[in-house]
């Protein structure tokens, strides 16, 4: 079966024969499902009228467990965004009624974000209209190669998130 990348390569190995292309057969396929990804994401979100960041900040205080609480702080840490970022997308939510803030009984000057109701099922539902798209995306793939797949990615992106800072 040939796809697109096949192409792209095939071209690129006859214009170029002096470059070594064979990244192009991993990266540009990894690329390319990214924004199928990415595609899903924003489908099965918009059913719940989520935006993707909305579902992160959601989904990161749903994992916390009970009470669905995180300080401002764990949850730039979840999510890779400024301080700033993260205080207007709480803000938003807060506005949207799927977040609260409350006083940090450890600490009196803090806040903890906690999770509305609402925002648990908004968010529980978001997820699972998107499992139901990236199982769609696998179906191709045997539950071995799955694991294969998983195990191999894996092995690529734990540099990359085990750098510090």
């Amino acid at each position: 079966m040939e796809d697109e990348v096949d192409r792209l390569v095939a071209a690129w190995r006859r214009e170029r024969p002096d470059l070594d292309v064979e990244p192009l057969e991993v990266l540009s396929r990894v690329s390319r499902l990214a924004r199928h990804l990415d595609r899903a994401r924003r489908i099965a979100f918009a059913e719940h009228e989520l935006e993707p960041w909305e579902f992160d900040v959601l989904t990161a205080l749903r994992r916390a467990g009970a009470p669905y609480q995180l300080s401002p702080g764990q949850l730039l840490t979840q999510t890779l965004v400024t301080s700033g970022t993260m205080t207007n997308r709480i803000d938003r939510l807060t506005k949207k009624g799927l977040v609260q803030r409350e006083p940090d009984p450890s600490d009196r000057r803090g806040v903890l974000v906690r999770l509305t109701t609402e925002g648990q099922d908004r968010a529980d539902q978001a997820l699972a209209g998107l499992l139901a798209q990236e199982r769609a995306i696998l179906a191709e793939l045997s539950p071995a190669q799955r694991g294969d797949l998983a195990g191999l990615l894996r092995q690529l992106t734990a540099p990359f998130d085990n750098v510090p800072g």
